[in-house]
This record gives C-alpha cells, sequence and structure tokens, in this order.
C-alpha cells in the first residue's frame, strides 16, 4: 500500500509545474475526475470479476486500464490530444464521456455523464499528466480485503485537498460525523438524506453504521442501496462524493449534482420525504440569485444556513430525526432568524445541542453547535452538553484534530442524562426570542468568581498607587 499522503503531496507538486492550472480549485477540479475514472476502473474490474457479463459503462479505449495503467504509455502532445480532442473522427475522452448513452445501464451512464459536465481538463502539458497519473496508479484501490481501507485512503485524499486549498467547506471531522450519525441511528429501509452532501462523509457514515448493525442478508444490502441520497452543488465536491460513495460500494449511488435550495418549498410532498437527515450546510455562502423566493415569504433571507434549516423541516417525515451543524451565528438573531427558530422549536422536538470549541472544523474557526431534533412534537426543554478540548490541549489542529474517543462521556450521559459541570438544561418558555445562545451556567459562576478576584486585585493596586501618591504629596507639603 503506498504512502497516500505522499501521493497526493507529489500530484500537487507535480500539478504547480503546469500552467495551465492556477490555484487550489482547479487542482482539486484536475484531482477530481483523474480520482473518479480511476476507482470506476479499480471498481469495474472487481465487477467483472464477481458478477456474470458485466459490462463497464466507459467505452474500452477510455478505461484507465487502456490508457494509464501503463507508466510507459501515451504521453506529451498524444495524451492531451486522447483526453481533449473534439474532432469528429477522433472524439477525446472528455468529449465521449459528456456524450455518454448506455441504454442497458443508463443510470451509471448519467453519473459518469454528470462528472464529466461538470469537470474540466486544466493541464496544459501531457508530460506532467503523466507523470500524475503515474503517480495515482501507485494507489491500488482494490489491494485490501478490508474495505475500511477505501475510507482511511480517501480520508487522507481529502485532508490533503483541504489542507491544500483551505476547502473546509467540503469536509466535516469524521469524528463529528460519527457521532452524529451513531445518536441519530439510522435503522435498515430507513431513507437517510444528506442535502449539502459535499465529499459525502455523512452519508459515508450513514452507510457504514447501516451495515455494521443492521445489515445481515444479500437482501438487506439492496433495501440499503436504495435508501441513500446526497445532493451537492459545487462541482468537485460532488465528483469527490460520488467517489465516495462508489469506494463504499454503492453500486448506482443516488447523488445529484444540484441546489438543494432551488428544490420548490411547496413541490416537497409525502414522496420526497425522508427518515433521516445528516448534513452540515453551508453556513455564509452566497446564495443564487432570487433562491429564496422558493421559500415562504416570513422565512426569506439571504443566509444559507438558515435555508436550508426550513429546507429540511419540510423534507422530514413525521417523527423524522436530525442531526445538523450550525454556526453561533443560525441559533441566536431577530427577524427572520428569530421566525426560523420559532418553526424549528414549534414543528419539531430540538431534545440536544452539543457546542463544540471554536477549532473544531480547523482550519476555519468558527463556534459551531450538534443539533439534535425529531419532527412531529413541539420542545418543551433543551439538553445542552459542552464538549470540551481534551486536557492540556488548546486548540484541535492538522496534526490534533478531534477524536471520536473523546466523546465518550457525552455517549455515556446521552442515555442517562444529568446536570453537571458541562450539560444543563433549559425549558422552552425560559427562552427570550427564540435565542439558543445559552452559556454553560457553571461556566458563568466561574467567569464571575474571576472577574471578581481580578477586581479586587486591580482595586488593591489602585489603592497602593493613591497611599503612593498620598506619601509624595505629604513629603512635598512637609
Amino acid at each position: 500500500m503506498a504512502n497516500v499522503s505522499a501521493v497526493v503531496s507529489s500530484v500537487r507538486n507535480i500539478m504547480r509545474q503546469d500552467r495551465g492550472i492556477s490555484g487550489d480549485a482547479q487542482r482539486l477540479e484536475q484531482l477530481g475526475w483523474m480520482l473518479f475514472l480511476k476507482i470506476m476502473d479499480d471498481k469495474d474490474q472487481e465487477l467483472e470479476v464477481i458478477k456474470d457479463n458485466y459490462i463497464s459503462v466507459i467505452p474500452e479505449k477510455f478505461q484507465w486500464r487502456n490508457w494509464a495503467s501503463d507508466p510507459e504509455g501515451i504521453t506529451g502532445d498524444e495524451l492531451l490530444d486522447f483526453i481533449d480532442s473534439n474532432a469528429e473522427s477522433n472524439l477525446g475522452l472528455f468529449a465521449s464521456l459528456r456524450n455518454l448513452n448506455v441504454p442497458a445501464h443508463p443510470k451509471r451512464a448519467a453519473i459518469v455523464k454528470e462528472v464529466f459536465e461538470g469537470s474540466n481538463n486544466y493541464m496544459k502539458s501531457g508530460y506532467e499528466m503523466r507523470k500524475v497519473i503515474n503517480k495515482l496508479n501507485e494507489i491500488d484501490f482494490n489491494s485490501s480485503e478490508d474495505k475500511h481501507i477505501f475510507g482511511n485512503i480517501y480520508e487522507s485524499i481529502l485532508q490533503e485537498l483541504r489542507d491544500a486549498g483551505n476547502k473546509g467547506e467540503y469536509y466535516t471531522p469524521r469524528a463529528v460525523t460519527q457521532l452524529m450519525t451513531q445518536m441519530t441511528d439510522p435503522k435498515l429501509g430507513e431513507k437517510v438524506l444528506d442535502p449539502a452532501a459535499g465529499t459525502g462523509g455523512f452519508l459515508t457514515a450513514a452507510i457504514d453504521h447501516v451495515r455494521e448493525q443492521y445489515v445481515k442478508t444479500v437482501d438487506d444490502e439492496h433495501i440499503l442501496q436504495k435508501s441513500i441520497t446526497g445532493w451537492e452543488l459545487k462541482p468537485v465536491a460532488y465528483v469527490l462524493g460520488l467517489t465516495n460513495l462508489i469506494l463504499h460500494e454503492m453500486d448506482v449511488p443516488d447523488y445529484h449534482y444540484m441546489d438543494s435550495l432551488k428544490k420548490e418549498y411547496n413541490s416537497i410532498g409525502k414522496k420526497d420525504q425522508v427518515d433521516v437527515i445528516l448534513a452540515n450546510p453551508p453556513f455564509g455562502a452566497s446564495i443564487a440569485e432570487g433562491v429564496e423566493t422558493n421559500f415562504p415569504a416570513s422565512y426569506r433571507c439571504k443566509e444559507s444556513a438558515d435555508l436550508f434549516v426550513i429546507l429540511m423541516l419540510q423534507l422530514l417525515k413525521p417523527n423524522g430525526r436530525c442531526a445538523i451543524v450550525l454556526p453561533d451565528g443560525s441559533i441566536t438573531g431577530e427577524g427572520v432568524k428569530a421566525r426560523i427558530r420559532e418553526k424549528l422549536l414549534t414543528d419539531t422536538n430540538l431534545h440536544t445541542i452539543v457546542r463544540l470549541p471554536q477549532s473544531t472544523f480547523f482550519p476555519a474557526t468558527v463556534s459551531t453547535n450538534l443539533l439534535f431534533f425529531e419532527k412531529g412534537s413541539p420542545t418543551e426543554e433543551i439538553w445542552y452538553y459542552e464538549h470540551r478540548l481534551p486536557e492540556g490541549q488548546k486548540s484541535y489542529s492538522k496534526t490534533k484534530p478531534i477524536q471520536f474517543d473523546e466523546f465518550a462521556p457525552l455517549i455515556k450521559w446521552w442515555e442517562n442524562r444529568e446536570e453537571g459541570e458541562q450539560a444543563w438544561k433549559v425549558k422552552i418558555e425560559d427562552l427570550k426570542n427564540w435565542d439558543l445562545d445559552i452559556k454553560n451556567p457553571s461556566k458563568v459562576d466561574e467567569e464571575e468568581v474571576l472577574s471578581t478576584s481580578q477586581a479586587l486585585e486591580k482595586l488593591k493596586k489602585s489603592i497602593s498607587k493613591s497611599n503612593g501618591y498620598i506619601s509624595e504629596l505629604e513629603n512635598l507639603l512637609s
């Protein structure tokens, strides 16, 4: 097994030499479609062995094994022409896959088309491209019988990409997705949706959870295959998410390249509703022009996270469960923000809010919260739990990210709730203006004690200074 981190680092350095790629966004997109093709071909080869008469939807000429896997294969201008050509007599890889039509496997073909319609080849040097291809060939996605290795490989790639391009929006720490999934407990046959799916972290956590807990037979697996759905607007994140689902053995991922906020609010009926939503909706993101008019007038705003809350309330079935990440800015504030929170607390039982340290989503430093709610009955009281940094650690970082085992005290508390240093509850009638930004009362006491002792210290210094002046004045007068 190659050191994936080193491979991705090398790829990044090679791409920096290519004059066609400017910046991390293009580097991500380039790597996205190349990884997709390689992984599709690795999975195709596996399926050819397992299934009788299995045929890939990718034409033989453009299968990774036939043009990319040989380190001495086509390179330079010949390689660029193979990728980019639009000549009718010799359509290149992009033109061919954008026009793909495979009647026998329309859904699988549609996925490939969608990837290439939303991607571009930015590299201008066929020689640098060959170097990148050869590096990617050091990763063998079929090498391990332990399927979990896929997740670890992919995770390290996503981390590399995030650190390369500050693409924090694509990445929720695995410890957080795992906690939210475990506490929400999606079951076999329940429809799970992430309407802001990014690179698919919540969906793959749900797949792993259902497989480990509930899938016992081939029929169970068929049910799981039809119960996971994701929507994603950013083309690069979409390709990476799709690839992630393929790595997690989803034969034809129900994963769509679309703007969830453009979904007509009033058109969402029973058939569209789901049992479980797991999501980290984008916050502070710009929304498409006029998108807010899809929503009822009293909830229209320009903040993407707030609109996602309204959308998700509509997408949940009665008794449906939801766990979402929201910044402090969405759990407080007046006007439309307060009206959205009023709807949330009226339509659902918001039973738990987990408050996270600022650095949890490193490199972003935003105070975030995990909200857990169930649709159907109004909220009567909310439990708060404050997750703290490990002893002696000042913040989370690239080398010290949040770990799942840190949540052990929270998981233990979850089933048997008591108030304490890290947990407190608030009755709905005690909220002012539906404001959910409730600080830990035991911490406030500590701060008050601290500020009182600081004030006393200041007073002492001030008295000491005054006494000094008085002595000086007395000396002068005498």
